[in-house]
């Protein structure tokens, strides 16, 4: 599989658009569909991006079998996708307080 291919199967599989992708991982729309349809190559740093938006280490992206969360981490995350980079913030900084109460 090509790593293109992949970045198409774990988007999908995200249910994000190259669109939803492209405003969650500051990666251009164009780029993002350059990458998975072959015509470029992603650096480092711009493929970490695509990952930490899809909730991935660069591990996970190149593993074939992607861990499955749970349900309720899931939805977590699916209501963290629409939040501005500012609210996912107060939101890490909420997620630490209760944690160390």
């Amino acid at each position: 599989m090509t790593l293109g291919n992949r970045l198409k199967e774990l988007r999908e599989k995200h249910h994000l658009t190259q669109y939803r992708l492209a405003k969650l991982s500051g990666v251009s729309q164009s780029h993002i569909s350059e990458i998975e349809s072959g015509d470029k190559e992603p650096t480092t740093g711009t493929l970490m991006k695509i990952c930490s938006a899809m909730g991935l280490t660069l591990a996970e992206f190149f593993t074939e079998e992607t861990p499955s969360l749970p349900p309720d981490l899931r939805q977590i995350l699916k209501e963290a996708e629409s939040l501005t980079p500012g609210q996912r913030q107060k939101l890490i900084e909420f997620l630490k307080s209760i944690k160390s109460n």
